[in-house]
This record gives C-alpha cells, structure tokens and sequence, in this order.
C-alpha cells in the first residue's frame, strides 16, 4: 500500500489497551505501533509463510522509522546506562559468593554464570509504556469504520512472560496471575471502552463513552462477576442495544472465537501477553443501521451470483468483479471486529505444537460468549 507524505498525516492518540506513543493517520485507518524486532519478525513470518493466521491479525502494511537521530541517540546511550548498571548488580551479587573448592566444569559454570546473570537483573516496571525503539509496524486500525466503537481487549495466558524475562519480571507477572482471573480462565480484562456505558453522566468522558482502565480486570473482575463485565460491555439499552441486538453480537464474536481457536490449534506458536481486541458497533442505531446495510449487499450479491450461473465470463471479466466485491465490502458500515493483537512476545515454534496456554484463554471466551 502506498503511504504518501505519513509523517505529515499522523497524530497521537490514546488506545484502550494503553499502548502510549500509538499512532493514526489523519482518516483513522492506519494504525502505527512502536514495536520490538520480534514483533516485526513474527508480522512478517506470519505474511510469508503463514496465511490463514493472517486472517485473525490486523491486516500488516509493513514498518515505519520515525524517530529523529537525536532521539535515537538519546535512546542508545540510556540502554548503555542500563546495560552498565546491569553488569554493576550482577558483579555485586556474584561478590557476595564464595569462592568454589574445586574446579567445577567449564560447560556448567558457563550456564549458570548465565542463568545468574538473568535471575539478578533489577526489573523495575515503567511508568511509560512506550518502547523505545526507532521502528514501528504499520497496521489497520481495526476500530476504523465505525460510528461508535465499543472496545475491549482481553490479555491471553495463564503464563504472561516469555522465557528471556528477568526474574524479577516472572515473579511480579505471576503474583498478576494469581491474583486475577488469569489463575482460573487463562485471560483478564485489560481495558475497555462502552459508548454512553453508564446512565451517570460524570462517568462518561467527553465522547460519551465509560472507561475501564486495567486496574478494572484486575481489581474488580473475579470468576464470580466476569460475565456480568462482559454482559455490560455488549448488553447497553442506555445506548440502544436491547437484548435482541446484544444475543446478535454475543453470536458473532462466538463465531469468530471458535475461528481463532481453530487457526491456532493448527499452528505452533509461543504467545506471552497477546491480546485478543473485541470491537462492535456501539450506537444501537448505528449498529442495526450497519447490520441492514449489509444483510442487504450480501443479498444483492447473491442475486449477482445466481443471475451470473452459466453465463459466460468475458476476459478480465472475473478480476473486474472482484474488485468491485472489494470495493463494495470495504465502503459498508462495520458491525463487529475481533482481531489477535499484541507480539512482543511472540514466536514460531516448529515441532512444539499448538499453544495451549493462550488456547485455554480462548476456549473460556467462548464459553462467556455463548452464555451471553
């Protein structure tokens, strides 16, 4: 995709996850996600190699530099300052050792010098979450096209850090654990958004919206209350979602859920904070509006479709008609979205098998949504 003139065409914004130094253009529809190189090489793995699973992954245009050289700078000598004082507190803590009576091998001095090294690195959780790196990927924004997106993102795992992690960063990740619903379903709320979600007008913020930051799934949501969280964010006559609309999207995202499941049971991967983000239309008559706008093209395509049966095509004529398909669908008004986001922890991992920590997630999802 051509991207003429970006730099001139964004503006920060904040997302419900809160992913600080997040980027849009200008119409909303490219998203920009500072990011690690294992984020951009799972991005790029899985639109090599990796079709179907492209399918539950915001749509991938490629990445983006646009960090300055000053900042740049800035940036490399603050990761010397942190690489030096790592090597000040693991030499400290090996001071504190004795030293060994006999020679002790080289292979496994060497692992556990090693392991040492990691477990004694000081973790300290920043306040920012913004990364600092000079290279971002450039996505969908997959809340483009609606009116009023209701939003939730919902973080998968039992196991929240990945092998590298510091000891420090293992021990806090699973005192989150079991402390949430992470322990019991393999998932937690970790943000969302509900447009006009509350009759109390001083909890709605400017766009009319209620927001539940992450202190919200950690806090509040236990097992005994976590489908009445989900029912609040899909149930709202306050916004025009009455029963019958809510059941429609509550099918929807089961639907879509049993897809995920599907496409991951068939790929072997390691995932360690993904997410998966739950969007649909929030304005009830903005969402009955969408769902008969496009009852009515799928209609009127299979009318194309039988009018077509046994005709014969002309040249070209099959890529003419695609396009217009294409055109058609993205011009239509968006019901609902559920999309795999969130790599930094991600890889391909041939020969390991399916990755049932963040399946287990998933399969609890579905049967919130199926009670719904």
């Amino acid at each position: 995709r051509q991207i003429p003139a970006l730099s001139d065409l964004i503006d920060y914004r904040y997302s419900v996850a809160g992913h600080a130094g997040t980027m849009c253009d200008v119409d909303g529809e490219l998203f920009i996600k500072p990011c690690t190189k294992t984020e951009i090489d799972f991005y790029e793995a899985a639109s090599a190699r990796h079709p179907e699973f492209t399918e539950i992954m915001p749509e991938f245009y490629g990445t983006l530099s646009l960090t300055d050289d000053a900042e740049l700078s800035e940036d490399a000598a603050a990761t010397a300052a942190d690489i030096n004082t790592h090597k000040l507190v693991v030499q400290a803590a090996q001071e504190q050792h004795t030293a060994p009576t006999a020679s002790p091998d080289p292979a496994t001095a060497t692992a556990a010098a090693i392991k040492e090294d990691k477990d004694n690195i000081v973790w300290i959780p920043k306040e920012s979450k913004k990364i600092k790196t000079d290279q971002s990927v450039v996505l969908q924004n997959a809340s483009s096209g609606f009116a009023r997106p209701n939003i939730l993102d919902a973080k998968l795992g039992r196991r929240l850090w990945a092998d590298d992690a510091p000891l420090q960063k293992k021990q806090r990740f699973d005192k989150i654990t079991s402390e949430t619903t992470h322990s019991a379903l393999h998932f937690r709320i970790a943000g969302m958004r509900v447009y006009r979600g509350s009759t109390t007008k001083s909890e709605l913020n400017e766009e009319e919206y209620k927001i539940y930051d992450r202190d919200y799934g950690r806090f509040t949501v236990n097992t005994d209350n976590v489908v009445d969280a989900f029912r609040s964010f899909v149930f709202n006559p306050a916004a025009g979602i009455d029963a019958d609309l809510g059941r429609a999207v509550a099918q929807a995202f089961v639907r879509d859920l049993r897809h995920v499941a599907d496409v991951l049971r068939r790929h072997e991967t390691r995932m360690y904070s993904a997410s998966l983000l739950f969007i649909f239309e929030g304005d009830g008559e903005k969402l009955r509006e969408a769902i008969e706008a496009n009852n009515r093209a799928a209609e009127a395509v299979e009318m194309a479709e039988d009018g077509a049966n046994g005709a014969k095509d002309g040249p070209g004529t099959d890529n003419d008609e695609d396009e217009d398909d294409d055109d058609q669908v993205s011009s239509l008004p968006k019901i609902y979205q559920l999309k795999l986001i969130d790599f930094a922890h991600a890889q391909w991992t041939p020969g390991l098998g399916p990755d049932e920590n963040v399946i287990t997630g998933v399969d609890k999802l579905i049967e919130i949504f199926e009670q719904l």
